[in-house]
């Protein structure tokens, strides 16, 4: 009976650190996604409320690689915050997280970003925004 029971919470426990790894796996969620036009070198995704508000993002692309030169976030508050960075993104790769959480209202309006595409001749890219609150 006793290694039942140890059995049984030894089943209980591992179960909670799986489920507490899957949530810390899920915690990102899709704000937006865009298809990139190899014919202008920026884009953008407009935020809606109420899921708007997050303490870091990330770009995801598919479809061929994606040179990230700078991002513009404009806050509801209409302050926008400009990152300038050079992050070349694979494809099915992601940018480095973007740190959010350093400004005081993080209710995202809409992201920007200006990139250089690496592979025209290879197909179209998707840009996925993902946020963390």
């Amino acid at each position: 009976m006793k290694i039942f029971i140890t059995y049984i919470m030894l089943a209980f426990a591992l179960n909670n650190v799986t489920m507490a790894h899957a949530s810390a796996v899920d915690s990102w969620q899709i704000i937006g996604t865009t298809q990139l036009k190899f014919t202008t070198d920026h884009d953008g995704i407009v935020v809606k409320a109420p899921n708007n508000s997050f303490q870091s993002i990330k770009l995801k692309v598919t479809g061929t690689a994606l040179r990230l030169i700078k991002l513009v976030i404009t806050f509801d508050s209409g302050a926008p915050d400009n990152i300038e960075l050079i992050n070349d993104i694979p494809n099915g790769g992601e940018s480095d997280a973007i740190n959010l959480s350093g400004i005081e209202d993080r209710k995202i309006k809409k992201i920007d970003f200006w990139y250089d595409t690496q592979g025209i001749l290879k197909g179209k890219a998707s840009v996925t925004i993902l946020g963390k609150n």
